[in-house]
């Protein structure tokens, strides 16, 4: 059996999990042999059934938000296809990104005819902190860049930060589709583990009753705690319990690599 989801926020109407990378939402033909959904997860764990108002890729980790009732589904529905949640992501992307840079590149679903018409999509991107190692991960370069990226999507896309990133030639590390497979294959040797470097740290969206705008969090520290340098190793550190944070592969990825925080731009 899968393991229990982590509960973020639960009342009678709606409750926030976090999805692991590598769950689907619910189950689907297309990965016939996926044993891990988060609708039939949180079902058996609550006990209740739950409604889907919105997705996660497969690869994504993060927080995800699921109606507890009819009624709740159909105002929370609403409020995400009328553009009225707030989300914001992290990346892991190639190369240093831009400090800050807005892209308004209209996309057509992955799977449309060649005829089908756009769709406006929009997404404001800020770079947090960016790293170069010693390290050849391309043969042209001596060297391997990487950022930290936030990304605020203000429409709701298919693959919109990922194909916004592509369109920025700066692809998600470990983005099988729309990324580079070498450069995919010698971070997953590099860290352990093969992933989407994607990771949804915050949701807002109005309460489906109150209509009061709620913000769920992932949990996710940055910058990262005091003493928490290039090296640290957290599975020593006594104030810490890895089992007890959902995204400590993320947090692991902060300790580990030399990251160099982008500073703030004055107001």
């Amino acid at each position: 059996m899968p393991p229990p989801l982590h509960i973020l926020w639960r009342d009678e109407h709606l409750v926030a999990v976090y999805k692991p990378a590598g769950w689907l939402v619910h189950r689907t033909g297309l990965d016939a042999g996926e044993t891990r959904f988060v609708m039939q997860t949180l079902r058996d764990q609550l006990g209740q059934h739950v409604f889907p108002v919105h997705r996660l890729d497969k690869g994504t980790c993060g927080v995800l938000v699921m109606a507890l009732h009819s009624d709740a589904a159909r105002a929370l529905s609403q409020a995400f296809e009328h553009g009225a949640t707030h989300k914001r992501y992290l990346a892991m992307v190639r190369g240093w990104a831009p400090e800050a840079i807005e892209v308004d590149h209209a996309l057509k679903p992955d799977d449309a005819p060649a005829d089908a018409a756009v769709q406006d999509a929009h997404t404001r991107f800020r770079r947090l902190a960016q790293l170069t190692l010693p390290e050849a991960s391309d043969a042209r370069f001596a060297t391997t860049r990487a950022s930290l990226v936030e990304a605020l999507p203000t429409t709701g896309r298919r693959h919109q930060i990922r194909r916004h990133l592509k369109h920025l030639a700066h692809p998600i590390i470990g983005d099988a589709t729309h990324g580079k497979g070498p450069l995919n294959r010698w971070w997953a040797e590099r860290l352990g583990q093969q992933r989407l470097w994607l990771h949804a740290w915050q949701l807002t969206v109005p309460h489906p009753v109150s209509g009061v705008a709620m913000t769920f969090d992932s949990g996710l520290q940055w910058p990262v705690p005091a003493g928490w340098g290039p090296g640290h190793n957290m599975a020593e550190d006594a104030n810490l319990s890895l089992s007890a944070i959902p995204s400590a592969d993320w947090q692991r990825l902060f300790a580990q690599l030399p990251w160099h925080e982008t500073p703030v731009p004055a107001p």
